[in-house]
């Protein structure tokens, strides 16, 4: 049995202080264990490779406005095959550049292959047995595919899987309607293939705001079919190798043809051969590793950040939780998780961006009285104007009675920016919009609209008139 100072199971967050221990550690042993490819979900399969096509997208979708500027642009040709090898190529030098690393670090021993607890801080790692008192565990997470009568025989591709494409499908069906089917739904149809999407829930991108989801169906509708409120029942397998998807709501069945299928599902615990039990390691009942207030789990020594908790299966997320977890299981200190105020973005087209509570819950939590709330158009301002944006806009929450900001959320160009001088605010001991207030922002620029927001408070039953009159108006105010 070979012993160690730590043992790191993921190469993704889990390795970002790895260097530091070392630097400060002289003569610590780390066993690094990954049964994937070096770099983590977010390098290898998740947000980096997702956004190296999404960026084409993007300016795809840019170029089709030219035209309402007066400019006459023709778009020739989408190279699908370069598009995706590009994407293959950045990420695997990448993976390579950390292989290397990890190959040729002294202090490191780096497995690539399966681990498994067979006892409280002890693990098999292929032929070894591998020991150490601390171990953090950032196993990451898997696509969660929903049990559809005839979907494994028909076969299909998953966030995963869709980065080895060769080919770009004449149209592609995409089930579920969240964050990663908003993503690859405005990548195919920007690149060609006519898109369906289809979710079970009946709010479309059902974690944001009502009035954002509404106004984000109703663009990417422009682009592609949206079905909300079906449930995928059945595929079939057609004579000619197509696959027939059927579909139920509550009062219809829809049926339609695709060449391919994208399950898009949502994500769940990615440990099952890890068998934490026999580590002495609980779990909830989903699956994800149960961590306390400070991310050790039930094991002392044994710590659980980034997708493995399940918390936020976000990488700035697991950045985040790594640098308290260094602290507490290396420093010795004792840093509490701080969730308050955790941003996200949906790289879709339109963009859309959030931070902290929504509406319900906050009136929930203060009482509709003491809620204000705080929105701009971005076509109200001298940019969104000279952009010719419509109805895109930042909505801001705050308690009234502190004027404490409690969340945000933006959809329109940018977004993903705009947010962060909200989210950056939260992070101040006041967490008010004073500096925002108070702060010189350029004109004309697009973060007017934020500060614009801020200047515009009002009670959440005035919001919902306005938003009344966009057509908006989905939910009664608390």
């Amino acid at each position: 049995m070979k012993k160690y100072d730590l043992i790191v199971i993921g190469t993704g967050s889990g390795m970002n202080y790895v260097g530091t221990i070392l630097e400060t550690n002289p003569g610590f042993k780390i066993a690094v264990i990954d049964k994937d490819e070096p770099g983590g979900i977010c390098l290898t399969r998740g947000c980096i490779p997702s956004k190296l096509l999404l960026y084409p997208a993007e300016l795809i979708r840019t170029i089709g406005t030219a035209g309402k500027f007066g400019i006459d642009v023709e778009l020739k040709n989408i190279d699908f095959n370069y598009i995706m090898d590009r994407m293959r190529s950045i990420i695997s030098e990448d993976i390579e550049s950390i292989r290397i690393g990890l190959s040729s670090d002294p202090n490191i021993d780096y497995y690539h292959d399966i681990a498994e607890f067979v006892s409280p801080y002890t693990m098999k790692v292929g032929a070894m047995t591998i020991t150490s008192k601390m171990i953090f565990l950032c196993t990451g997470s898997k696509t969660i595919i929903p049990q559809v009568k005839g979907l494994e025989e028909a076969g299909y591709l998953t966030s995963d899987t869709v980065l080895e494409m060769t080919k770009l499908p004449a149209s592609i069906a995409i089930i579920g309607g969240g964050y990663i089917a908003a993503e690859y739904g405005h990548f195919f149809s920007s690149m060609g293939s006519k898109v369906t999407i289809i979710g079970r829930n009946k709010q479309y991108i059902p974690e944001e705001e009502p009035e954002i989801s509404m106004l984000a169906k109703r663009d990417m509708s422009g682009f592609m079919d949206i079905i909300t409120g079906h449930e995928v029942e059945e595929v079939q397998t057609t004579a000619d190798g197509k696959k027939k998807v059927i579909a139920r709501g509550e009062a219809e069945k829809v049926e339609f043809i695709v060449d391919e299928i994208l399950v898009a599902s949502g994500r769940g615990p990615n440990h099952d051969i890890l068998h934490p039990e026999k580590g002495g390691i609980n779990t909830d009942a989903r699956g994800w590793i149960i961590v306390n207030e400070f991310l050790e789990t039930t094991r002392p020594g044994v710590w659980a950040f980034g997708d493995a908790n399940g918390k936020y299966l976000f990488k700035h997320v697991a950045n985040y939780e790594s640098r308290v977890v260094f602290y507490n299981a290396i420093m010795k200190q004792k840093i509490k998780i701080d969730y308050h105020a955790v941003p996200y973005a949906v790289f879709s087209y339109p963009e859309i961006a959030s931070v902290g509570m929504g509406e319900k819950e906050a009136i929930e939590k203060y009482g509709q009285a003491n809620t204000l709330i705080g929105f701009w158009s971005y076509e109200d301002t001298a940019k969104g104007n000279a952009m010719d944006v419509k109805d895109y806009f930042v909505k801001i929450i705050l308690e009234k009675s502190t004027k404490q900001i409690s969340g945000a959320h933006i959809i329109g160009p940018y977004a993903s920016i705009l947010i962060q001088e909200i989210v950056n605010l939260m992070y101040t001991n006041e967490e008010n919009p004073e500096p925002v207030i108070r702060g010189m922002h350029i004109h004309p620029a697009l973060s007017e609209v934020v500060q614009k927001a801020f200047y515009s408070l009002m009670p959440p039953e005035h919001y919902h008139h306005i938003l009344g009159h966009m057509g908006l108006e989905s939910i009664t105010p608390g």
